[in-house]
């Protein structure tokens, strides 16, 4: 093999972000959804110590996606996005080799670290590229985040899957295997992106803040940031349910697939339908779909579970109206952002976007982590929190009608 070969590549191969997104979810569902039944069972954590933990794996993550958005704007994509896998593998280095609560917390720390550094990065590329490939009369920028979303989601089949046969090893082992399955992206990305030429200029804070002076902007970051308070409750929530429902953690892989299952076959007809109709229509209606996935859990809190197989029904609908939702408005309002930031902000714009999601998730957490201990059991208090659960994506819904009105065509 010659040396050429050996060499980082000169242009970037639009499957390459897809392949990536694909391995990264690998990484994180076999280890992620297995981690609040870790703090519970193995660390003996209380709900309010476990949605802490999880607040700040979360906010570590989409809280600083800003932070990767502005640096990868100034250095290029390519350093992050290395970085970042280097980060997160040991964060679940940490996790592996953690005995005490503070080694775990760094560790989940770190694992969100590292993917706000690749994160917006590839998401930056990715509509970069999609707006060349619209401009030639291709693939859409939308449709391009939604066969994204669908690469991630064959990984994201495959990752609770791996994680759910290696939790009979202990979650060491998962750990292990996901920061494995990091290293082995680490080495392939460095030679599939391409390098990006350096400026000599100082870094210019500059497009951190303008984000921030366009209220119709923050506006919109702010109602969406109770998506990603909504979906991280398949992290915190949904082991609740399972456990009310007389489940195990081995219930938790049948169900991620569902989702999974659902978007790989879903995504793209829904993303075409969703340019149709137009992206600032179906923004409310994903919502209003979300909000409706926590009534559903709410309906049956109070009753004693049924027997079989038929006691998953309530955590299989709140997976699959909470899908829905997502295939709907995330393609949809990454879409969006082009429409309020120019090409060499659009990094700090997507960070910002999910750095409102992860204060979101950091502050929801906490104040739904003690309550979520209440819905353990069938009983009338159970349906509570998931009613409260329920009110965030609703408001935000309404909040979306007038945010997008100018921009409907």
């Amino acid at each position: 093999m010659s040396l050429f070969l050996l060499r980082p590549a000169t242009r970037l191969w639009p499957p390459v972000l897809l392949g990536s997104q694909f391995v990264f979810n690998i990484g994180f569902y076999a280890v992620v959804p297995f981690l609040a039944i870790f703090l519970r069972d193995d660390m003996m954590l209380s709900g309010g110590l476990i949605g802490l933990v999880l607040g700040l794996r979360t906010f570590s993550q989409q809280g600083m996606f800003i932070v990767g958005g502005a640096l990868s704007d100034r250095y290029g994509a390519r350093v992050v996005i290395l970085s970042g896998c280097i980060v997160r593998v040991a964060g679940y280095l940490l996790l592996a080799f953690g005995q005490t609560l503070w080694p775990i917390i760094i560790g989940a720390c770190l694992t969100g670290i590292g993917g706000a550094l690749f994160s917006p990065s590839i998401e930056a590329l990715l509509a970069k590229a999609g707006t060349q490939s619209e401009a030639q009369g291709k693939r859409s920028r939308a449709e391009w985040f939604a066969l994204f979303a669908v690469c991630g989601e064959l990984g994201a089949v495959l990752g609770p899957v791996a994680g759910a046969l290696l939790t009979g090893l202990g979650f060491r082992q998962v750990a292990l295997a996901g920061a494995g399955v990091f290293v082995v992206a680490l080495m392939v990305l460095f030679f599939c992106l391409p390098p990006t030429q350096t400026h000599k200029q100082t870094l210019n804070i500059t497009p951190w803040w303008t984000t921030f002076r366009q209220p119709r902007f923050v506006a919109f970051i702010i109602a969406y940031s109770s998506w990603l308070l909504s979906y991280n409750q398949l992290y915190l929530a949904l082991p609740v349910e399972i456990q009310r429902a007389g489940g195990s953690e081995k219930d938790l892989g049948p169900l991620f697939m569902l989702a999974s299952l659902l978007i790989i076959v879903l995504q793209l007809p829904l993303a075409r339908y969703a340019r149709r109709v137009g992206a600032t229509r179906m923004l409310p209606v994903g919502f209003v779909i979300i909000s409706a996935s926590f009534v559903s859990v709410a309906l049956f809190a109070s009753a004693e579970p049924a027997q079989g197989w038929l006691r998953l029904l309530p955590a299989a609908c709140f997976v699959t109206l909470l899908t829905l939702g997502q295939m709907l408005l995330v393609p949809a309002a990454k879409d969006l952002i082009p429409w309020f930031a120019q090409e060499s902000t659009l990094g700090a714009h997507y960070g910002a976007l999910a750095t409102a999601g992860g204060c979101a998730v950091l502050a929801g957490n906490l104040l739904f982590g003690s309550q979520l201990d209440a819905a353990l059991v069938p009983s009338k208090e159970a349906m509570y929190p998931w009613l409260q659960l329920a009110i965030f994506p609703l408001c935000s819904a309404i909040a979306m009608v007038w945010i997008c009105k100018p921009m409907r065509t």
